[in-house]
């Protein structure tokens, strides 16, 4: 079905297409200088002493989990068991590589309003075995990273972020991403920015920067720097070509991805500051909906859509809000994965599910979003008429 108003808009011009071109009149296709170029840009604009490019926004998710089980640092190091706490909504490749890594999936309710943790019953989720708590910053909008730090105050709980659908937002003065220990950001086609297919992930920690560049690649050493924090390299190249020293995987990207970021990265502060005027006119479109739930910004958000919650008490339901926004031309997702604990492949967690997540259902049968995109969305949200 063609909808005239889709969830994701094309980004690229003759730019990027010349950029591909480029890539391919060399003729070297795996990752190399391109990549190399758009991390440290990336580094730059975000603010993170290290980036690491991969596939897929999920792959970020993977190695940044993984990463934490081969620091030589005590207090940052993970083992199977490990409790980690995270939110009741969100996508499904937040919450699978604690489970393959056999961590156990502590899940807590979000908030109505800012689709975010719900504070109250995050502070009571946090237990003496509690050792990472997973922001997932959710539609662009930044967790209160304020009140997650006094909830963690003087405990050895590490801050992790999931990024994948914030890139812009901040957070006193501060980009999401780069607040936790690690942040991981999605390049997909629906989101701020696309590479194709292709992922992010940033750290100041130079021993967990060298640990994803191996992990990123087979877990070998060819990638690392000489002086590094994973294996002492021998001075001989033939010797390194195929020396493994960490249970790595291939999520390399593209050297094309990289091409690609680089432009896409250059004209990004233009699509952050449309896409924060769309939520201008969107938020003032839906004041005039006492039964409607809009997402409350924390900090700055970046926008990735426009949720809507219907209120409990109304009389409407969620499939005649759909048809409404369908029949007017809007393409409509679930908010993200709505509540994940009602999914079959829960059974195969380790988790602990002691909650009725009221919040999670609500926005699992009352809610939806509506895309936001990096052109003029005037026309579209004059167009609402719920």
């Amino acid at each position: 079905m063609s909808y005239k108003f889709p969830l994701s808009h094309d980004s690229w011009d003759h730019q990027e297409k010349e950029a591909i071109m480029k890539v391919v009149k060399d003729g070297f296709f795996t990752m190399s200088t391109r990549v190399k170029k758009f991390e440290e840009e990336f580094s730059n604009y975000i603010g993170s002493k290290y980036s690491i490019m991969v596939n897929s926004g999920s792959s970020a998710n993977l190695l940044m989990v993984a990463s934490l089980f081969y620091t030589n640092d005590h207090k940052k190091r993970l083992k199977r068991g490990d409790e980690v706490i995270v939110p009741a909504v969100s996508w499904s490749t937040s919450y699978y590589p604690l489970y393959q890594y056999g961590l156990k999936i502590k899940f807590v309710d979000i908030d109505l309003h800012t689709l975010n943790y719900d504070l109250n019953k995050l502070r009571l989720a946090v237990s003496n075995k509690t050792k990472v708590i997973l922001s997932v910053n959710l539609l662009g909008n930044p967790n209160d990273f304020n009140e997650i730090n006094k909830i963690i105050d003087k405990k050895d709980i590490l801050i992790i972020e999931d990024n994948c659908e914030s890139l812009g937002a901040e957070f006193k003065d501060k980009k999401t991403g780069s607040i936790g220990l690690m942040g991981t950001f999605s390049f997909f086609f629906s989101h701020h920015i696309s590479t194709m297919e292709g992922g992010m992930i940033v750290t100041n920690d130079k021993e967990l920067y060298h640990i994803l560049l191996s992990l990123r690649a087979h877990g070998w050493t060819r990638n690392l720097p000489d002086d590094n924090l994973v294996a002492t390299k021998k001075n001989n190249n033939f010797d390194e070509a195929f020396r493994f020293v960490l249970p790595g995987y291939n999520l390399r990207p593209l050297e094309m991805s990289g091409a690609i970021g680089s432009i896409q990265l250059k004209k990004f502060p233009q699509f952050l500051k449309q896409r924060r005027k769309n939520a201008e006119l969107f938020l003032d479109k839906m004041n005039t909906y006492d039964d409607i739930i809009t997402q409350k910004e924390i900090g700055s958000s970046s926008w990735f859509g426009f949720s809507m919650v219907i209120k409990k008490e109304s009389s409407r339901t969620r499939k005649d809000l759909l048809n409404i926004l369908n029949s007017l031309g809007f393409e409509c997702r679930p908010i993200v994965a709505g509540n994940f604990t009602k999914n079959d492949v829960v059974k195969y967690f380790d988790t602990e599910i002691d909650d009725d997540f009221v919040n999670a259902n609500l926005i699992d049968t009352h809610g939806l979003f509506i895309g936001n995109h990096h052109l003029d969305m005037k026309k579209a949200i004059n167009s609402i008429d719920i």
